[in-house]
């Protein structure tokens, strides 16, 4: 095994990781940043410290990544087909991040490696993509949008009676709280994304063997990448999703922050389906707004979002078959 092709396919995964805190973290805290409920400096820590600790908290969704989605290539050129994948999420998450779109990183990653697999001649495991990506794909933001909206319509009448400015208040402090764990819940699916590429990578090199418990150093090393990433911050798609879809007030962010919480973990626990940190708070945040009034949302903004979402795995996995072509022309 080309021990280079190891060190650069680890190296450029982290990297991918790097990019998911800046791109995918930003939608963690984006709605306690707009309604003042965190300074963007302590919501970024907060995050990247919550972002730490949710990578350890399991490892369902890498062993999905890792074994579900495609066959596990072998030798040099296996190698070269993670980077390709890798390089597609890459460069659409830099793209993405470029315009201000939250587009989600999870789903270039999905997007990349099956772009990557298929010009590789690699097999992909259909009813592994359809099942744990394209349903949760479609689902997950449905039920945000569902849920964002009854659990908004449910704080408005437990507080009917109560003074609007010290409700306001309370759940500006609330709002510490679930930030928190929308920070952990992203640590929890996100980290252990990048977890199965290196896994994989391991594998395929035969330093470790299908089935394996994911090694400390690999945790660490893809927690730490993400709180750094999360660190140096996303504010496009901080203001995007804080401003542009609805003006949002402390109860409305809270119940969006809930609500995002609440799905990534059921996801991550009871069905370890790796969903899109993205999807989950945006959908929660329309069905929040729409509690207000239904025009209060933009929705010419959420189309935007909604037709990102659409592109982002095809043009994913477009840019990661040209890079493993390339790949293939230099090294192979």
């Amino acid at each position: 095994m080309d021990t280079f092709a190891l060190i650069v396919t680890i190296g450029v995964a982290l990297g991918f990781t790097y990019t998911n805190g800046f791109h995918d973290s930003a939608n963690a805290i984006a709605t306690s940043v707009s309604t003042r409920a965190l300074t963007p400096r302590a919501a970024l820590a907060m995050a990247a410290v919550m972002n730490l600790a949710g990578a350890f908290l399991g490892s369902g969704i890498a062993k999905t990544v890792s074994e579900g989605l495609i066959e596990t290539p072998h030798g040099t050129k296996g190698m070269w087909i993670l980077f390709a994948g890798l390089v597609g999420a890459i460069v659409w998450n830099l793209v993405t991040w470029y315009f201000g779109l939250p587009s989600s990183s999870s789903h270039a990653l999905f997007g990349g490696l099956v772009g990557a697999a298929l010009a590789g001649g690699i097999g992909v495991i259909w009813s592994g993509v359809v099942e744990k990506i394209v349903i949760p794909m479609f689902l997950s933001p449905l039920v945000g949008l569902l849920v964002g909206y009854l659990v908004m319509c449910a704080i408005m009448w437990m507080f009917r009676k109560s003074n609007p400015h010290k409700a306001k208040r309370g759940f500006r402090i609330a709002q510490t709280v679930s930030a928190a764990g929308m920070a952990l819940g992203h640590g929890l699916q996100d980290a252990q994304k990048t977890m199965g590429i290196v896994v994989m990578a391991l594998v395929i090199a035969d330093v470790e063997n299908p089935g394996d418990p994911i090694p400390v150093w690999v945790k660490i090393s893809c927690a730490v990448m993400l709180s750094l990433g999360t660190y140096a911050g996303g504010w496009r798609i901080m203001r995007t999703l804080g401003r542009k879809i609805i003006e949002l007030d402390p109860p409305q962010g809270f119940a969006a922050e809930t609500t995002g919480a609440g799905i990534m973990f059921t996801t991550a626990f009871m069905f370890h389906a790796p969903i899109s940190t993205t999807h989950v708070i945006t959908s929660a945040i329309m069905g929040v707004g729409a509690t207000k009034r239904v025009n209060a949302v933009r929705w010419g903004v959420a189309k935007n979002i909604i037709l990102g979402w659409f592109i982002t795995m095809p043009a994913a996995a477009i840019v990661a078959a040209v890079s493993f072509w390339i790949v293939n022309l230099a090294f192979l």
